[in-house]
């Protein structure tokens, strides 16, 4: 097996970049966790896959399609899990791997948790104060794929954002950015959005995609809220609701038809001229 590479994102040049599997999105200590002292920890084959706590040091790992089938296209991808842990593969792996199969490139993004001190979700977790890290996380991935975009074979006017409960709060942040330049070129939401308070939403967002289902028990008032939040500022969000698949489905196939989420966002990409190569 090749070793995997883990380098710096700023400050080298095309070539190295070029060779990265993953990259740190910050130079040094990621800003705001410099006293942070847990270590991380992955624990795989649990009942929704693998799973990562305490992350300290957040990067990205490309997952780049075949150059002859590569669209130009690129989608970072970010786990929900409470900001106390990421579900990597059943929201964001298994994922990543789908659309680098249709020549769309998808980079997973390991952001910072807050340490896991206990089993479960502590009571009164703010999410606001815990998502800090992790939305921060989101807005440098979007400047570090896009810095880089020409060694990945990506266009940077073609980058956009894939989150899943947590992490599409992570994406919410990355959307609603007060710099519109900074910003994805799309955003997909799955069953999650501002878990905390509803921070402003502009107008001329650029295009979104929310998915959830209608027995979600986690984030259907949530979900169901934002997408409100973006009609009131005459925004124009395609959005799913599956009747059935509750909370968490991921890649996870469970008869439903929720089942389909993903083919239904490459079918929306698609007709966004997402899918076409450039």
């Amino acid at each position: 097996m090749k070793r995997q590479l883990v380098i710096c994102a700023l400050g080298l040049g095309a070539a190295s970049i070029a060779r990265a599997q993953t990259v740190n999105l910050w130079p040094s200590v990621a800003p705001g966790s410099e006293s942070w002292k847990q270590k991380e920890i992955t624990i795989d084959n649990t009942p929704v896959g693998t799973v990562i706590m305490d992350v300290v040091t957040p990067t990205v790992t490309a997952y780049l399609p075949d150059p002859a089938k590569a669209t130009g296209t690129g989608v970072i991808i970010a786990p929900g899990g409470a900001f106390l842990a990421l579900t990597i593969s059943l929201e964001a792996t298994d994922a990543a791997k789908w659309l680098q199969q249709r020549g769309i490139a998808a980079f997973v993004l390991k952001y910072r948790t807050v340490e896991k001190k206990s089993d479960g979700i502590p009571p009164g977790l703010n999410l606001d104060t815990a998502g800090r890290y992790g939305m921060a996380d989101g807005i440098q991935a979007l400047r570090v794929v896009r810095q880089h975009a020409r060694d990945w074979l990506v266009d940077s006017k073609r980058i956009g954002f894939l989150g899943f409960s947590a992490g599409a709060m992570v994406t919410s942040a990355a959307l609603l950015q007060p710099d519109s330049a900074a910003r994805p070129n799309f955003a997909a939401l799955i069953y999650g959005g501002p878990f905390g308070k509803m921070p402003a939403v502009p107008q001329h967002l650029p295009p979104v995609f929310m998915a959830w289902a209608q027995d979600d028990a986690v984030a259907l008032e949530t979900a169901t809220r934002f997408r409100d939040a973006l009609i009131a500022a005459n925004d124009k969000p395609e959005t799913h609701v599956f009747s059935a698949g509750g909370h968490g489905f991921g890649m996870h196939k469970q008869g439903t038809s929720s089942d389909h989420w993903i083919d239904e966002l490459y079918y929306w990409l698609e007709a966004q001229g997402f899918t076409k190569r450039r």
